[in-house]
């Protein structure tokens, strides 16, 4: 199966430790298989065999002391080692998995994230990984194991007897029978049941993320009924895997229990009639338990595979969503750029066949200039900037950074060399310190505090009682938006990269965060090449450049009085505003 050779590559590295797992496992299954043929010896040979009652008793005192030490100084260490090993390489291979996951997880598009729950992709990561430790603790372990064990049992049996060994796996091929008919149909459910839980997961991290507006808007009991049908929809996925799974159960158990059954008739035939010992017959009844034990929780173990196997089917295929965005063979680093930007024929859409949202885009940025994109909402101004660290790739024509095309560079380091300031600004639910210093990983303290003083937030990060270590809750609940704002700045003053991208960075606050903000944001971009989307044209009229947009197209370009000269949309929407 292509999906198991697929994951055998991140079991591939500790072969040596499951090698070692199924030795020591071999070790801990075969100590209690003696317990049978004690049985025999004690019936036959003790009990039922010459020699007066203190000679008979020395001895089963003698065997009984040597079984006592095989089982209480012998087999713990075994079978401690064998479950360390086990699970240690089962974590492992998980934690390699997730690590890729990860790695794969930064690596989409952002159009994938806008189209996809996080909810469904941290579902992925958790729960169908972990359901995959099962394939190496069962299916690369303990498979193996009662394999094994099956075997040792099948040939001390016949060294007892055979006709008595051939009747006790007459039921095997029923066994083969049932696991094909019914485990085809349970990975399909198996995985239907996954895509149910992913679902309520997803629209679960929704709701717990939306909770203010669930409680502002009062609709507890709409949502309620909502979270219902979800749930209801992965009850119904849930119950017919476990009723499949029942049926696969009861008919795989009825079969084990009929064996011993089987066995008990046959053998006390045998002994009634002569060719059996009682010490032959107890210790066969022994080793069937023994023998059908194993195979029952092979029978189990299909089912756990299956489940497995599903989960590693979502898995490979969240692997296998591919790139939007990969760099050339042959791409270079963006190190030590200018700052000159130009845009040729830019067009874009989001989507192949509708409706592109730039439309023959052309503008030239020199190195240090600030341009600043006003018009309308919905006229392209957030998407022009965010093709500049290539989040996407232009539909047509070319985006120049320094005469060079960006899909030349390395989108990684293209991206180290822009400095982003939002209208949505997320924070991690980490310290204020850490926050900052994501512009810079590493960085030192007084690095972090010169950052924030730049970005006029020392003085309120001082004022909390634990300064800098602040946490500041999910997604910076804690501060206010100006607050948020400003360590926003601050992590770009950290960075200092050479070209800056501001959009709709002071368009939600009040007077006194903007006038804070908008000094941080006037240092920040000195001697940078700045492009600010605005919605405020009051804060642009500094700017070199104003580009002001309508339905994906420039319309018009020029200083705030060459623009304001013409009577054309800027000093339309201008004057507008002013009277505002």
């Amino acid at each position: 199966m292509g999906v198991i050779r697929r994951y055998m590559q991140f079991v591939k590295p500790y072969k040596k430790q499951i090698f070692i797992t199924v030795l020591i496992g071999i070790i801990k299954f075969s100590i209690p298989l003696a317990l049978p043929l004690l049985l025999k010896y004690v019936v036959d040979d003790i009990i039922q065999g010459s020699g007066t009652a203190s000679a008979k008793t020395s001895t089963l005192f003698t065997i009984m002391g040597i079984m006592f030490v095989l089982f209480l100084v012998l087999r713990p260490p075994v079978e401690y080692y064998r479950q360390y090993f086990a699970q240690w390489t089962g974590s492992r291979v998980l934690y390699d998995i997730r690590g890729v996951l990860f790695d794969h997880i930064q690596k989409l598009s952002l159009r994938f994230y806008a189209n996809t729950r996080t909810g469904e992709v941290i579902s992925r990561v958790i729960n169908d990984v972990e359901q995959t430790k099962d394939f190496v603790i069962t299916g690369l372990m303990n498979i193996w194991l009662d394999m094994m064990t099956v075997l040792i049992v099948i040939c001390i049996m016949f060294t007892l007897d055979v006709k008595l060994t051939l009747i006790s796996v007459i039921l095997f091929p029923l066994y083969g029978i049932s696991v094909k008919y019914f485990y085809g149909r349970l990975r399909k459910l198996t995985r239907e049941r996954s895509q149910a839980l992913a679902q309520v997961q997803g629209h679960l991290h929704e709701r717990v993320q939306g909770m203010p507006v669930i409680r502002s808007f009062a609709i507890e009991e709409y949502e309620q009924a909502n979270f219902d049908e979800k749930n209801g929809h992965f009850l119904d996925k849930a119950i017919r895997h476990t009723n499949w799974n029942a049926k696969t159960f009861a008919v795989v158990n009825t079969i084990t229990d009929l064996a011993p059954l089987l066995v008990i008739a046959f053998a006390g035939y045998f002994v009634i009639n002569g060719p059996l010992t009682v010490g032959t017959m107890v210790a066969f009844v022994g080793y069937i338990d023994r023998m059908y034990n194993p195979v029952r929780r092979l029978i189990n173990s299909s089912t756990t595979l299956t489940q497995s196997i599903a989960s590693m089917d979502r898995i490979f295929e969240f692997i296998d969503e591919p790139y939007e965005l990969t760099d050339k063979p042959n791409a270079v680093k963006a190190d030590g750029i200018k700052g000159e930007v130009e845009f040729r024929n830019v067009s874009f859409r989001y989507e192949e066949g509708k409706e592109s949202i730039l439309r023959d885009v052309s503008l030239k940025v020199t190195k240090g200039e600030t341009v600043a994109l006003v018009g309308m909402s919905g006229g392209g101004k957030s998407t022009l900037v965010s093709l500049i660290p290539r989040f996407y790739d232009v539909s047509g024509g070319s985006l120049l950074i320094d005469g060079t095309d960006i899909r030349d560079y390395e989108a990684r380091s293209l991206r180290n060399q822009v400095g982003m300031v939002l209208q949505d600004t997320f924070l991690f639910s980490e310290t204020i310190r850490e926050n900052i210093a994501i512009g810079k990983p590493g960085a030192s303290l007084d690095e972090v505090v010169a950052a924030a003083k730049a970005a006029n937030a020392h003085e309120f990060i001082m004022g909390f009682p634990e300064g800098y270590e602040t946490k500041v809750g999910e997604r910076g609940v804690k501060l206010s938006g100006g607050q948020k704002q400003r360590i926003s700045i601050a992590r770009v003053f950290l960075k200092n990269p050479p070209l800056l991208i501001l959009d709709e960075a002071t368009s939600a606050l009040d007077l006194e965060s903007e006038h804070y903000i908008q000094e941080a944001m006037d240092k920040l971009a000195k001697n940078r090449t700045t492009f600010i989307v605005a919605h405020r044209l009051s804060t642009i009229t500094h700017a070199d450049k104003i580009v002001v947009m309508e339905n994906g197209a420039v319309i018009e370009t020029g200083t705030h009085e060459e623009l304001m000269a013409r009577e054309g949309q800027y000093r339309h929407l201008f004057t507008i505003q002013n009277l505002n």
